[in-house]
């Protein structure tokens, strides 16, 4: 996993998985695999799917063609609300890219740790998960 400076100025985490590293082979899969994980964890209120690719498609939007499929999984951490700024910050999401051989996987950078580090260990198991 890598961070990264998307448009020299949004913190990405980005993660590339040849589909041979896991056993997911198709976006709706791995958006299975993370809602089990956000439902496995009582601080995380999982929000809905957003399909990227059919919305694109439909509006006769610009698609990357290596780009086969695309969601973002949409959740909350929300552990606490010391100010109205950080809704600015909140929901959450994991986009999901299936690029033909393999998914890239893509967070902004939270502002709190905790929530970082559980998106990256998610993401991070995808190598090692079971089907």
């Amino acid at each position: 996993m890598k961070q990264t400076l998307l448009q020299e100025k949004y913190p990405v985490y980005v993660a590339e998985f040849a589909k041979s590293e896991t056993p997911y082979t198709t976006v709706a899969e791995v958006v299975e695999y993370y809602k089990a994980k956000i439902a496995a964890n009582p601080q995380v209120k999982f929000i809905a799917v957003f399909d990227h690719y059919e919305h694109t498609t439909r509006i006769g939007g610009t698609i990357a063609p290596d780009i086969k499929a695309a969601a973002e999984v949409i959740f909350c951490f929300g552990i606490a609300l010391p100010n109205p700024m950080v809704l600015a910050v909140r929901p959450r999401s994991i986009g999901i890219a299936d690029m033909g051989d393999k998914f890239v996987i893509s967070f902004l950078e939270a502002p709190m740790a905790p929530a970082n580090e559980a998106m990256e260990a998610w993401t991070k198991g995808l190598r090692t998960a079971q089907g």
